[in-house]
């Protein structure tokens, strides 16, 4: 199969070669974000019941993330393996690896539509729901989850799709399904009068459409790696390579659904529906923030891992470099802008003047220190495309599960400062989990790094 200087990320500079896999990607992030964001934007103006509509779509996040989980588990799993078996110049392993994660991902797909038509209603209530909320929050979950196997299609091979060094073919992925959910949203939910559940029709034909449009290039003449039926058998040592290092995306998206979830409930029995409702707008700009982060990181992704599996370990050390100054520099002055202006990115989700202004006072306190998840977001990709999987599964669950869910629970009845103190655990985290991530990172990896490089010039 051919590969031109485009798609090795062994030749040419390191820099170059980020940025341009990078810029789509982000793109690629933002569109992938708009399905959501513009969903919450038409939402939450829902005349006479917007706030609660937008508090109902806020439960569903955990949902969302375990699908997302999911994913990322067969999709993020296999394409760094993939990514480092074509460095080594193996294509037909790398082949059989998408093809391998392709069928998981199918069946994954079946198993979670069931599960969650059948438990929904208890799984709701579980997340905080209130007999107020309930009624959106089922209403858009239970059209969502119809769709399941096209987020996977679409989300999971778009990852082999870029790590092919076709970052534009992924950006256009995003970018129909997006254009198809904006032009869908408001003719659903307001000409049509369907509401919620319009903008959960318009979120599931855009993610058809994205999942059609994947098939027709990993099955067309122009990818390198071709998704063909002899490819599709599931062997069991591709399997536990694949959940292995996909584990470590995996827990990332299962640890946020955990950290959302005791958020909402501790929200909920501190401050009511109103803080519920802070929470999805928290977390709907900390997404749109982190964006240019996850194209800067995903951007290095396939760079770290075909170099990795080519022995160019100075271009591995040298990608590192330039992904953590870049993400680092970006975050800080994110920060700076959040806690200067936050009210404009507020009214994007809605304009309840109580809501806006507990949204201003929570943003205030959850993004403080917000730069230190950068560093969080570099050792993470950095140990998942040099299949780390231990190291990246770990810090997952450190800094979530060990660090943020202990302190959203017992902060507030410590200190006595209700939702403040829920707010409080999210930085804590940051400076903690981030810094730990990142300088373990640092220890072992750049010493790995440079007995290659020395065994390798001894040689």
């Amino acid at each position: 199969m051919p590969m031109n200087a485009q798609n090795d990320f062994s030749q040419g500079s390191i820099r170059k070669a980020i940025i341009r896999m990078a810029i789509p990607m982000t793109f690629a992030q933002v569109i992938n974000l708009l399905y959501n964001i513009v969903d919450r934007m038409f939402i939450g103006r829902i005349p006479n019941e917007g706030t609660l509509a937008l508090t109902g779509l806020g439960l569903c996040f955990p949902i969302i993330m375990m699908v997302t989980a999911f994913t990322n588990l067969f999709g993020v799993g296999g394409a760094p393996l993939s990514s480092i078996e074509r460095g080594k110049g193996n294509d037909e392993e790398a082949q059989n690896i998408m093809g391998t994660s392709f069928s998981l991902l199918i069946i994954a797909g079946i198993i979670l539509t069931v599960v969650g038509i059948l438990f929904k209603k208890p799984i709701l209530y579980l997340f905080g729901a209130s007999d107020s909320t309930y009624p959106y929050a089922n209403q858009y979950l239970s059209i969502y989850l119809l769709g399941t196997i096209f987020v996977m299609i679409s989300l999971g091979m778009n990852s082999f799709i870029n790590n092919q060094g076709f970052a534009k073919i992924g950006m256009l992925t995003t970018a129909l399904g997006c254009v198809t959910n904006i032009i869908l949203d408001p003719i659903l939910i307001y000409i049509c009068k369907l509401g919620v559940q319009g903008a959960a029709i318009a979120t599931i034909v855009s993610q058809l459409l994205s999942a059609i449009w994947v098939l027709r290039f990993l099955t067309g003449k122009e990818t390198i790696l071709r998704l063909e039926k002899r490819s599709l058998t599931l062997r069991w040592d591709r399997v536990k390579k694949i959940t292995a290092l996909g584990l470590a995306g995996c827990v990332v998206q299962f640890t946020n659904s955990a950290v959302t979830i005791v958020c909402n409930r501790c929200l909920s029995i501190y401050g009511g529906d109103l803080y519920v409702g802070v929470m999805t707008i928290l977390n709907s700009i900390r997404e749109i923030f982190n964006l240019p982060v996850h194209g800067i990181t995903n951007g290095a992704g396939p760079v770290l891992s075909f170099n990795y599996g080519a022995k160019e370990y100075k271009r591995v050390q040298e990608s590192i470099r330039f992904m953590s100054t870049v993400t680092i520099i970006y975050t800080f002055a994110a920060w700076l802008v959040l806690i200067l202006i936050p009210k404009p990115f507020i009214n994007l989700f809605n304009s309840d003047p109580e809501l806006t202004e507990a949204s201003i006072h929570a943003i205030n306190i959850y993004f403080f220190g917000f730069f230190m998840m950068a560093l969080q977001f570099a050792g993470q990709i950095t140990f998942t495309s040099l299949g780390k999987s231990k190291q990246a599964i770990f810090f997952s669950i450190f800094r979530k599960i060990i660090i943020v869910v202990p302190l959203t629970i017992y902060i507030p009845m410590l200190l006595h400062n209700g939702v403040d103190g829920v707010f409080m655990a999210e930085p804590i985290s940051n400076f903690i989990g981030g810094g730990a991530c990142f300088i373990t990172m640092q220890l072992t990896i750049g010493k790995e790094l440079k007995t290659k490089m020395k065994e390798k010039e001894n040689h």
